[in-house]
């Protein structure tokens, strides 16, 4: 008996160690410098926002000059945005020029790897090479050179490097190049928080479960399907049945409703965690969907992934046949 009570005495000491460090924060970070990409809308621009509130030297870099003014317009003057397109190289290459001669000797305190698209959502045979090109270029290309190239400021500062990852790199729902890209960036986080550890950065993950910004906007995902597949062959069609597309968009409606997750808010909140905390968290599952249902499915076995995931499937016209 006095084993267990000496146990759960132990677990609890342990549990409120871990929850104390996690409370613990930086000093002193009135000022410094982040980097924030992907601020035209959802997470990347409630974070500027919140970011250069909080006494942050924010550069916001925006894909258009809409998302940049309209950024500009309700923030102080503190923040500088700038537009960068992550998929060329040389303007990444000069807005890194560029921040290096705004942050001189000081350093990059934070970067916040945000920039992403979802692209075409759909089964593997309906898809040619450039579907799957643009997601990997954005989300995973696009970050890798993001990160080199900022990478001396944030040794500099013996800063924090936030890679926003997704559910979606840990368990893939469809086909498409949004889910190969980021397992990728999962790989790639994995390995550069091991190798910048020497050098006192901290490298962190967000796995943002099912939120509502315009990057999963239901609608405009099931509008790039059906325009794939009007475009496909009548073979293809014969295999999955001319039923299958309008049963397919009822389906992922309904687990849209019940998945989606309104407030973006604590995404924004990790970022924050993120750059901080002293000591950062190696990666942060977020929202409900995530943490109850497909972060415990992910360490599941394959037979138990593939059983639940295959239930929410149209049964095929194929299937019939047979």
């Amino acid at each position: 008996m006095l084993f267990y009570v000496l146990l759960f005495l132990g677990i609890i000491s342990l549990w409120w160690h871990w929850m104390a460090s996690d409370r613990m924060k930086v000093t002193n970070l009135t000022g410094k410098y982040i980097f924030i990409t992907g601020c035209d809308t959802g997470f990347g621009n409630m974070a500027a926002k919140i970011f250069d509130k909080k006494g942050f030297r924010v550069f916001a870099s925006c894909l258009t000059e809409t998302g940049a003014k309209e950024l500009k317009a309700v923030t102080s003057k503190q923040l500088q945005t700038v537009l960068l397109d992550v998929r060329d190289s040389d303007s990444v290459k000069k807005v890194a020029a560029w921040v290096k001669a705004e942050v001189q000797s000081e350093g990059l305190w934070g970067l916040v790897n945000n920039a992403g698209i979802m692209g075409p959502s759909a089964p593997t045979d309906w898809l040619d090479i450039e579907h799957f090109r643009e997601p990997i270029e954005v989300n995973l290309i696009g970050l890798i050179n993001v990160t080199i190239n900022m990478l001396p400021l944030i040794k500099k500062a013996k800063g924090r490097i936030v890679n926003v990852s997704s559910v979606g790199g840990r368990l893939a729902f469809s086909g498409g190049g949004y889910f190969p890209s980021k397992f990728g960036v999962e790989g790639f986080n994995d390995s550069l928080r091991r190798d910048m550890k020497a050098f006192g950065v901290k490298v962190c993950c967000i796995q943002p479960g099912l939120f509502e910004t315009a990057l999963s906007n239901p609608a405009k995902i099931m509008k790039e399907k059906e325009v794939i597949w009007n475009k496909l062959p009548p073979d293809i069609k014969k295999q999955y049945g001319e039923e299958y597309f309008q049963k397919d968009a009822e389906k992922k409606q309904k687990l849209s409703k019940i998945c989606l997750n309104k407030d973006i808010s604590p995404v924004v909140q990790c970022m924050e965690h993120a750059l901080t905390s002293l000591h950062p968290r190696a990666h942060y599952v977020v929202g409900q969907d995530a943490k109850l249902f497909w972060n415990p499915l992910s360490r599941m076995p394959a037979v138990i992934q593939d059983f639940l995931l295959l239930r929410n499937r149209v049964e095929l016209a194929i299937s019939h046949a047979k």
